[in-house]
């Protein structure tokens, strides 16, 4: 776990604190000198941080009453001062009634694809079982107090305050605290295994291709001249080559790993590894959920690529496009296909939007309901627990809808981008580079009671379910203590944080991660800016504002991106670091555009109908390279660990 801030900053809030609370709380902070705009600051005390003034001291009732102040001496040739003018009524969301929101410098980041990785961990491992509090279910550890008797042991949690008590039974079974691995960092295998959990070496790669008329689109690869004319490639023949060079590398460096090819226009045929016939679905099938899933998951690949190779690169030569395009049927079948093999990976190359069978995306007439995605919910969800990675990729220039799309990768730990005639090739080889390096994961973020995690939970225990991890993922979280309790967590030394993250490896173990730590506390008052991560906040602003652009949580984003702004601003100040600001602020400035015309979007498309809600409104004004730019931010990473922000920046 990385924390933005050394400090667990007390006195922040979600709805944030007016301009005159923002007075009254520095003046009841001891009287600091001088306060940006983000509540921080940098004092001439001895310590950067101060949790030291825990009760603010009432002041005693004075004996006698207070003198009368005096009457001033009014002068009748002395002009009275004319009123001044009423103040200018504000804009934007202060004038609804909403203050301005501050940023939140309680982050804490997960980087899942380190943690997931055992052969590099640094932990203790232990065969025993983790001993769980009854209440709220966090995990013994190094900052447990625990009092052992002669028949029991008893463990007040630090988190719920619960009273454990171990049992004579239960110490009997090896349970007992004193036997407990003490660390702060401690890996639980379970030594039992999961038979119906396959061995990744087995997996299933399924390539999923567009042949639909508009597959026939050329572009130019290379200008004529006086003694020759320029070459033109269509878009099925630049997939053709680049699934020619995918199966070359898989046949070098994977020669066991089976390889299957579907494609879909008007309807989907199933090649498999081209040595049988081809299934082919149309028409009625092409709307029948259950008929198509039957048919993928009870669908036999038994060849491997070594075998396989020439009937594949044969299969692949003989595409022809044409027809309309099945996508939701094509993805629904190649992921039951891809279901049988945990670790599998399913690689959809498109150029159109889903116009017929299950999925479709576009509104037959005016007066047809709106097309809804509920299928690639479903699917997303269905092949994240199943441990299938969905990378989709479209071609520029199209409205292929990515955002609905887009969600089969966004659930899987796939890749999601827009390609062209020349890049095709390579996503492709780097889609088939991500495995699967663990499955099923489930991260638990576990606080004190009194604190909560805005726009996930409002107590102090969260679950997130990742479902698939490949490497470099990083998810991040905002806490923050609810306000009935600050008084209560600045008598407070300290406060504990435990990441519990149960997953299944690659080796078909159980393993169950629990690392534990302490934060001391303090007010925002005390807190120099200098001092606070850049990077995790960068990543946490853009993670969070993608998320709630997706979920067409619009003025929400708005309003956090100008928080980050403001904060950003504020700690460029005190920090300076041009290759953090020019990254992060970019970041920032894609988002508030995006943000913005979504917004303007939104208001104009609820005016002729009010029953179309800000979600449906911004799913539809999200274009494809907008949603490829707010997927891309999801996903975003710290500085040096990845060049997805170079990516990010030239794009």
């Amino acid at each position: 776990m990385e924390f933005a801030c050394s400090h667990v900053v007390c006195n922040w809030r979600s709805g944030s604190l007016t301009e005159g609370e923002i007075g009254q709380s520095e003046v009841l902070n001891q009287g600091l000198s001088s306060t940006l705009s983000c509540g921080l600051s940098r004092t001439h005390s001895e310590h950067p941080y101060d949790n030291r003034i825990a009760v603010i001291p009432e002041p005693m009732p004075s004996l006698t009453p207070p003198p009368v102040p005096p009457r001033q001496s009014i002068q009748k040739n002395r002009p009275r001062p004319t009123s001044l003018p009423p103040p200018v009524p504000p804009r934007g969301p202060e004038a609804k009634g909403q203050p301005h929101l501050k940023a939140n410098v309680n982050v804490v980041s997960l980087k899942i694809g380190s943690l997931v990785d055992i052969n590099k961990a640094s932990s203790i491992q232990s065969n025993q079982k983790p001993v769980y509090c009854g209440k709220c279910r966090a995990v013994m550890s190094s900052v447990s107090i625990t009092q052992t008797n002669p028949n029991s042991a008893e463990w007040c949690c630090e988190f719920c305050s619960n009273q454990n008590v171990l049992s004579q039974s239960e110490l009997k079974m090896g349970r007992s605290p004193l036997s407990t691995p003490r660390g702060r960092d401690v890996l639980y295998v379970d030594d039992e295994t999961d038979d119906d959990y396959m061995n990744l070496e087995n997996m299933l790669v399924i390539f999923c291709v567009d042949i639909s008329g508009s597959m026939s689109v050329t572009s130019e690869v290379s200008p004529g001249n006086s003694m020759r004319s320029p070459t033109y490639v269509s878009r099925l023949q630049a997939v053709q080559e680049a699934l020619q060079m995918a199966l070359s590398s898989l046949l070098k460096s994977s020669p066991h790993r089976r390889v299957a090819i579907v494609t879909f226009n008007d309807e989907v045929t199933v090649y498999g590894d081209g040595t049988g016939v081809p299934l082919s679905l149309r028409d009625w099938a092409l709307m029948d959920y259950d008929h198509i899933r039957e048919q993928g998951e009870k669908y036999c690949t038994p060849h491997c690529i070594a075998e396989t190779f020439h009937s594949l690169t044969q299969r692949v030569k003989e595409l022809r496009e044409h027809g309309a395009t099945a996508l939701g049927p094509a993805a629904l079948i190649s992921i039951a296909m891809a279901s049988q093999f945990t670790g599998s990976k399913v690689i959809i190359c498109t150029d159109g939007r889903a116009n017929i069978g299950l999925g479709q995306l576009e509104q037959e007439s005016p007066n047809s309901p709106p097309p809804s995605p509920y299928l690639y919910n479903q699917l997303a969800n269905h092949a994240a627990e199943k441990g299938v990675i969905v990378s989709v990729l479209t071609f520029e220039g199209e409205d292929c809808r990515l955002a609905e799309v887009g969600k089969l990768a966004d659930h899987t730990g796939g890749r999601i981008n827009i390609v062209n005639i020349g890049t095709v090739a390579t996503e492709i080889q780097t889609a088939l580079a991500d495995n699967v390096l663990a499955t099923n994961v489930v991260a638990t973020l576990l606080a004190p009671e009194g604190l909560y995690f805005p726009f996930e939970e409002d107590n102090h225990r969260l679950v997130r379910e990742i479902g698939n991890v490949t490497d470099g993922l990083e998810i991040t979280f905002q806490f923050a203590i609810k306000a009935d309790k600050v008084d209560t967590f600045l008598r407070k030394d300290r406060v504990p944080f435990q990441l519990q993250l149960s997953f299944k490896t690659r080796d078909l173990k159980k393993v169950t991660r629990v690392i534990t730590q302490q934060k001391r506390v303090t007010t925002s008052s005390w807190v120099w800016a200098g001092s606070l991560n850049m990077s995790v906040l960068g990543v946490h602003c853009a993670q969070l504002c993608a998320r709630l652009t997706m979920e067409g949580r619009i003025l929400e984003a708005e309003r956090q991106l100008k928080a980050q702004q403001d904060l950003f601003k504020d700690i460029s100040q005190q920090k300076p670091s041009p290759k953090e600001e020019s990254i992060y602020g970019n970041w920032i400035s894609t988002m508030r555009t995006i943000c913005k015309d979504l917004a303007v979007d939104a208001q104009e498309e609820s005016r002729p109908s009010t029953t179309s809600t800000p979600s449906q409104a911004s799913a539809k004004g999200l274009s494809d390279e907008a949603a490829n730019v707010v997927y891309q931010m999801k996903r975003a990473q710290s500085v040096g660990e990845s060049n997805q922000k170079k990516a990010l920046l030239e794009s």
